[in-house]
């Protein structure tokens, strides 16, 4: 049953869940009733399910009793305005895409908005092009959200390992002097043949015997720069020893890192190869708690490196890797990858997955590929890259792939 206000306008009530019609739903809050009629008809134009909202109190009202991919709000509104709604549906909701709209912007409420999460900011008049552009972008990102849920559902999280802490420090002294890096080729998918490497770190420390168990120690003990800088050393250094000038090199960063300034020294050596190099940030961190992340990213870009988001499918499940780094590459986490030939479920979330980061801009690679029906149902599914044991395992020479990629 539709309701009448006495301004004209007509207001459905909002359904428990999302529409049956297949298209983003979009909340459109705004107090200028012709206004929001205009808007409605230039996203409804465009392919999405419109609501409307007058002010905020509605607007709250209808997002509790409906599943929204996208508010679309004007900042000045009566009673509560639009950063107060903001705030609220981050009370709840911390993945739902927010775009607020204001006639007279102020340093301040940018500055809150984006601290609240807001996904963009828009100045009015804002051009039809410019608002079905940004509403597209917010229900894609949206909908990668929804994704990466579902697959730290099917993965679930790795339980830390409690450690002893004595003589920790002396143990990782010794881990970072006999720190080495390995290997494991990356290929392409679609021309079969090799791509690059990703740079896997080692040490012959027995107490800290995986990369993990020495992240973890330089976590607690301050030293996470120590450990990245001692492996960007050990790469450059192979890279540059090696006969191989075109491939592309991997390389993991702990979140922490993106906070070193050695990384962005234009005159450094991996600078010098910044071109063959894709920084690798996990999702196991969460990228929030590192300050002004787009312009390190932006940083990074100019001197030429590409950046990447690892394990997609563990750790945090949220938006803002993706809006702040908006990575040229992402990396399905072996969880997902893992028995994907005989695991339907698999198959569609990373069909979904891959289908979302190609309308993104965004390459993808299939990690942990250990069986030829895996390698075979992950080019099935129009995953960019491959990389597991069954295409080649990790080794200090830069070897190749081993595998037959048919």
């Amino acid at each position: 049953m539709s309701v009448d206000r006495d301004d004209g306008t007509t207001v459905r009530p909002a359904p428990l869940v999302g529409p049956e019609t297949g298209k983003p739903h979009v909340l459109v809050v705004e107090d200028d009733a012709l206004l929001a009629r205009a808007l409605s008809r230039v996203l409804a134009n465009a392919g999405f399910e419109v609501e409307v909202a007058l002010d905020g109190v509605a607007a709250t009202n209808v997002l509790l009793g409906a599943r929204f991919d996208v508010v679309v709000s004007d900042i000045n509104l009566p009673g509560t305005n639009g950063v107060d709604l903001l705030r609220t549906i981050r009370a709840y909701d911390l993945d739902l895409p927010v775009i607020l709209c204001t006639g007279s912007p102020t340093v301040e409420t940018a500055i809150e908005a984006v601290e609240l999460g807001a996904l963009q900011y828009l100045v009015k008049p804002v051009e039809k092009e410019r608002l079905v552009a940004a509403v597209q972008r917010a229900s894609d990102l949206h909908h990668m959200a929804r994704l990466k849920r579902e697959a730290l559902r099917l993965s679930g999280d790795a339980a830390d390992r409690p450690g002893d802490r004595a003589g920790l420090s002396s143990r990782l002294d010794t881990a970072i002097d006999t720190l080495f890096v390995v290997f494991q080729p990356i290929v392409d998918l679609k021309k079969n043949v090799l791509f690059g490497y990703e740079a896997l770190m080692r040490s012959r420390e027995p107490s800290l015997p995986s990369p993990l168990d020495i992240l973890r120690a330089a976590e607690r003990l301050g030293r996470v720069y120590d450990v990245g800088r001692m492996v960007r050393r050990r790469v450059v250094a192979s890279i540059e020893q090696s006969d191989d000038k075109t491939s592309t090199f991997f390389i993991n960063l702990h979140t922490s890192e993106l906070l070193d300034a050695t990384l962005y020294e234009g005159s450094s050596r991996l600078t010098g190869i910044a071109e063959r190099i894709v920084l690798e940030v996990t999702e196991r961190e969460a990228i929030d708690k590192v300050e002004d992340v787009k312009a390190r990213a932006s940083v990074l870009r100019f001197h030429g490196f590409r950046l990447a988001i690892d394990d997609l499918g563990t750790g945090y499940a949220g938006l803002t890797s993706f809006v702040t780094l908006e990575p040229d590459i992402v990396k399905l986490d072996m969880s997902l990858i893992r028995g994907i030939d005989s695991s339907p479920i698999k198959q569609q979330l990373v069909r979904s997955v891959v289908d979302l980061c190609h309308q993104l801009k965004m390459r993808v690679v299939a990690e942990g590929i250990e069986t030829q029906p895996e390698l075979r149902t992950t080019r099935l599914l129009g995953c960019d890259f491959g990389q597991g044991f069954f295409i080649g395992s990790p080794d200090e020479r830069l070897s190749g792939a081993s595998a037959v990629f048919g």
